[in-house]
């Protein structure tokens, strides 16, 4: 457990980024068919290729592609090139479903098989205009310095847009299975790019934090059952909500509070029989439309320090439904099957430390290979910036084929 610096100005360019819109991304219509098979109309995006129809796709399939960018910055050049991807994926419940998300690959000369980072990014909003495969060509996505730093290391990178994220509906921002899902089809999606180049038999790893950190987790529960052929050496994940009822019930009222209504609009986008409109006053309904049309750094702003008893006319959290999906979202009854570096900030003001010290708890007791970090100085959106290049040492070790017997 090593101290960590802030770094004040990085969390900045991370927040102010965060509120830039860019341009919605048009999307080719795909139609579900039964469970584990989807169906598609062919289309085409602008200079781009398409799979065609299928009469039954798998997870991971590529829908559609074309040529994207890839800037940390406004106009930053970077030595990649980029491509905007359609996959194939599931919902929480198993249905078909179709993900956006960009793939990233440094033109570096590098020869063999190159090692494949899935990324899940932070909460970046409802707004598809919020999604970083919109945000990427202009260069103002979230985490795209970090994901840059994953390049420089010769690593391609995928990076989901999640569920309902720049494609038709609304995020299902924080239904754990749904993004664990679009993490690993993700992969398998830009394995199967053939202009990306990477080999299926290439190392993979994990990467996420905050509502990426949950992600990535429920990839790495997940990856054994749904996706055992990715070769996965490790997760690398942090600040991660594994109880969204016990981080509901701690920024009720809060600075945090905003993602709490955030979070109920992605469980009723999941599951629309909890019918969330039905719970919330006028206050509330206005509230919960303008979050779904807009990006984080306003919407937490604009849910900031309200309580669930101000928006509502009665708390759908006491209900049994309403907990039981939540709870579906629970981390930690899965071992996962690849080592996990796991990383919290002691004084975390969104997720607190005692959530991720949890799971922590619960992957050991299964058997997990656990390194845990604490993340001694610092909060939570800086603990993405702080931990960063441990992060990344790590999974480098783990490419290398370097042992971690973990610190259960």
């Amino acid at each position: 457990m090593r101290i960590r610096n802030t770094a004040l100005a990085a969390v900045a360019t991370l927040a102010v980024s965060a509120a830039i819109p860019a341009a919605t991304a048009t999307a080719t219509t795909a139609t579900a068919g039964t469970a584990g098979t989807a169906t598609a109309e062919t289309g085409t995006t602008a200079a781009g290729t398409t799979a065609g129809t299928t009469a039954a796709a798998s997870p991971g399939d590529i829908v559609d592609s074309a040529p994207s960018a890839f800037h940390p910055l406004p106009g930053q050049p970077t030595n990649t090139k980029a491509w905007k991807i359609r996959y194939r994926s599931t919902t929480a419940d198993g249905a078909p479903n179709v993900v956006s998300g960009t793939v990233i690959v440094p033109q570096d000369g590098r020869t063999g098989p190159r090692p494949l980072i899935t990324y899940a990014v932070g909460t970046v909003g409802l707004g598809d205009s919020c999604a970083p495969s919109n945000n990427f060509p202009h260069g103002t996505a979230m985490e795209a310095n970090l994901i840059q730093q994953l390049t420089w290391r010769g690593w391609a990178v995928v990076v989901t847009d999640y569920e309902g994220l720049g494609t038709p509906g609304t995020h299902t921002y924080t239904v754990g299975r749904s993004a664990g899902h679009a993490m690993l089809d993700a992969a398998r999606a830009a394995q199967r790019l053939p202009e990306a180049g990477l080999s299926a038999d290439g190392p993979v790893g994990i990467m996420g934090y905050s509502q990426g950190g949950q992600a990535s987790s429920w990839a790495a529960e997940l990856q054994g059952g749904y996706a055992p052929e990715l070769k996965v050496k490790g997760t690398a994940t942090g600040g991660v909500p594994g109880d969204l009822l016990r981080v509901a019930d701690f920024n009720n009222g809060s600075y945090g509070s905003g993602l709490i209504f955030m979070a109920a609009a992605g469980q009723d986008a999941a599951f629309p029989e909890l019918d969330l409109d039905s719970y919330l006053n006028p206050a509330g309904k206005v509230l919960v439309d303008f979050m779904r049309n807009n990006c984080v750094a306003i919407d937490a702003t604009v849910g900031s320090f309200k309580r669930i008893s101000d928006l509502t006319t009665s708390n759908p959290l006491d209900r049994p439904d309403w907990q039981a999906r939540l709870n579906q979202s629970r981390l930690g009854r899965t071992a996962p099957a690849a080592p996990v570096y796991q990383y919290h900030a002691l004084a975390d003001e969104l997720i607190p430390y005692g959530v991720g010290r949890q799971l922590r708890n619960d992957w050991c007791a299964r058997g997990a290979n656990v390194t845990w970090e604490t993340i001694w100085v610092g909060e939570h959106v800086s603990g993405v910036i702080t931990e960063a290049f441990e992060a990344q040492n790590w999974l480098a070790d783990r490419f290398a084929g370097r042992p971690t017997g973990g610190n259960c």
